[in-house]
């Protein structure tokens, strides 16, 4: 089998990072989130309103995920009640950047594939 030029320098190491890269992307509701937060989104309230049918443990449990992997920033302000808002890192707004030319390819092929 020939290997195409373009893909030679792609060793093991790096397929098993990008492997878990995509796999943290394509995780249910992930893109949703930062594209939520991409939008504006700060509270959690406001990550709910446009998440729409993410439940509110769910929703905990992957912006705790997104923040460990440093894509989403948890400010807690100490004030009664307490106030926690989200926002975006530089690698989380990198990352829904990236997701951007995927959106158009599925739009692309959607328009292709018969219903």
């Amino acid at each position: 089998m020939m290997m195409n030029a373009e893909f030679e320098h792609i060793n093991d190491e790096e397929c098993r990072r990008f492997q878990t890269s995509v796999e943290l992307a394509g995780r249910k509701w992930v893109g949703a989130i930062l594209l939520a937060g991409a939008r504006g989104a700060r509270r959690f309230s406001e990550y709910r309103t446009l998440v729409e049918g993410i439940s509110d443990r769910l929703l905990a449990a992957r912006l705790k995920e997104l923040e460990t992997e440093g894509l989403i920033h948890r400010d807690v302000q100490p004030t009664t009640p307490v106030s926690i808002r989200y926002s975006l890192t530089p690698s989380g707004q990198q990352l829904i950047s990236l997701l951007h030319p995927l959106v158009t390819w599925s739009r692309e092929r959607m328009s292709m594939t018969p219903h």
